[in-house]
């Protein structure tokens, strides 16, 4: 085994080991809460054989496609294997975690590199504040972070010349995994593609590479959109609920999540894909009475979901106050800050020193994005990686390293998602470990 393979599993057993601390910690004392009850509630059924449904109180049972079928797919083969508890889906949480942190090492590592890079990354991931303490939380924003690093280093195999193209197949399968837990994910599958290329890859190429990577992900998937096809009455990619968040987003007064009002058409609606169907066209019928006002809560959508994340507090606290008090909310809360803060600035500097066109202009985001990073306005401080990624041309951007061209566009892909649907800090948790590895990435291709 090299050192460098060396380093990578060292980082591994690091990361698995203070996430199974945390799953000791948290047994018995951090019970599923708000949406980790209902994937926990659907993971059992799917255990237990009685498909991906729904049992109501008066005891009819319907089919369900409400909240996506993937991680509570993956709960459902650990419980089949270890029986249905908190602790096993926590250690599926923690053992996913543990695979983005050897990602993030084979992500940043270079033959030409020194080893301090690669290793560094693999550790900011294997002990971030915000990553580590959300193992114990039933959600899905850890997993989906952890399943797309892991897809990305796969992709970044694909830039060594004579790469035979498994390692695409390998990468739009998890893609197509990934999509299956949080559908945004799809997203990124020709991005990845379109990076997953040699430096001197021809437009043709990439197109082409782009294009595989995302039908695979898509064939992962369309054995479930068949099904929603089938099952639900209607046609869905993953799941019915975008109706639900494209309303949320046309009423919130604050950018995040707010309770709605039933709209008047659906009250009586109770398929599940036909009140989500009604949700959107009455989402549609307020965004298209009143545009500005929509447009104008986009930037606080935004701010709402990468300012701050806290998915590790906000979790642990809702789950037992007991525990996790308001003392110990506020000291997570800062750690994290402080930590994600940092390594910001980190991803910036080395957005500003990648070789490329307009290294000025770049250089002048980059540090707007650093004053707005030691503000409360840390969004514009992710927002200006993405910006400063987009200045570098077509030619400087193929030649970046992979860890900078999808850190980019993943906080690109979830502003866009966020500013059209609505925010919260756990949204933006999947550009912390992208983020994190982008600080460690040599500036060269």
């Amino acid at each position: 085994m090299t050192e460098s393979r060396r380093d990578a599993w060292v980082a591994f057993s690091i990361g698995l080991s203070v996430r199974l601390a945390v799953v000791a910690l948290a047994r018995g004392r951090f019970p599923p809460v708000e949406d980790g009850r209902y994937y926990d509630l659907l993971a059992r059924r799917l255990a237990s054989g009685a498909g991906y449904t729904w049992l109501w109180p008066d005891g009819v049972v319907t089919y369900a496609a409400h909240y996506p079928v993937g991680y509570p797919g993956i709960l459902a083969a650990a419980y089949t294997a270890f029986g249905p508890s908190d602790t096993v889906a926590m250690v599926v949480n923690a053992l996913l975690g543990a695979a983005s942190v050897y990602a993030a090492h084979r992500l940043v590592d270079r033959p030409d590199g020194p080893r301090w890079r690669p290793l560094a990354a693999a550790l900011v991931v294997a002990l971030h504040p915000a990553l580590v303490p959300y193992t114990a939380a039933l959600m899905t924003e850890g997993v989906t972070a952890s399943l797309l690093l892991v897809a990305i280093a796969i992709a970044n195999r694909a830039r060594v010349p004579g790469d035979r193209g498994w390692t695409l197949l390998a990468a739009g399968i998890v893609v197509g995994g990934a999509t299956l837990v949080r559908p945004q994910s799809l997203l990124l599958a020709p991005v990845l593609g379109a990076l997953a290329a040699p430096a001197s890859a021809a437009v043709s190429q990439r197109f082409a590479r782009a294009a595989g990577v995302t039908a695979i992900a898509l064939a992962c998937v369309a054995p479930w959109t068949f099904r929603n096809c089938v099952r639900m009455g209607r046609c869905a990619l993953v799941s019915v609920n975008g109706g639900w968040n494209l309303l949320i987003g046309t009423t919130t007064t604050t950018g995040g999540w707010e309770p709605v009002t039933v709209p008047p058409p659906c009250a009586a609606v109770w398929d599940e894909a036909g009140k989500d169907a009604c949700f959107r066209r009455a989402a549609y019928r307020s965004i298209l009475s009143a545009p500005g006002p929509w447009v104008a809560r986009a930037p606080a959508k935004v701010a709402m979901t990468l300012d701050y994340f806290g998915a590790g507090p906000w979790y642990l606290h809702a789950s037992n106050r007991d525990v996790f008090g308001d003392r110990a909310k506020v000291a997570l809360q800062v750690i994290e800050t402080i930590a994600s803060r940092l390594l910001l600035l980190a991803a910036l500097v080395a957005c500003a020193r990648l070789p490329g066109r307009r290294p000025q202009v770049r250089g002048i985001v980059s540090l707007v994005g650093a004053v707005a990073a030691v503000t409360v306005h840390g969004w514009l401080g992710y927002a200006a990686i993405s910006i400063s990624f987009a200045l570098l041309g077509g030619r400087g951007a193929m030649r970046a390293p992979m860890a900078a061209g999808c850190a980019a566009a993943a906080i690109a892909a979830t502003a866009l998602v966020h500013a059209i649907f609505f925010g919260a800090g756990r949204y933006g948790l999947l550009v912390a470990p992208l983020v994190g590895a982008l600080a460690f990435a040599r500036s060269k291709p």
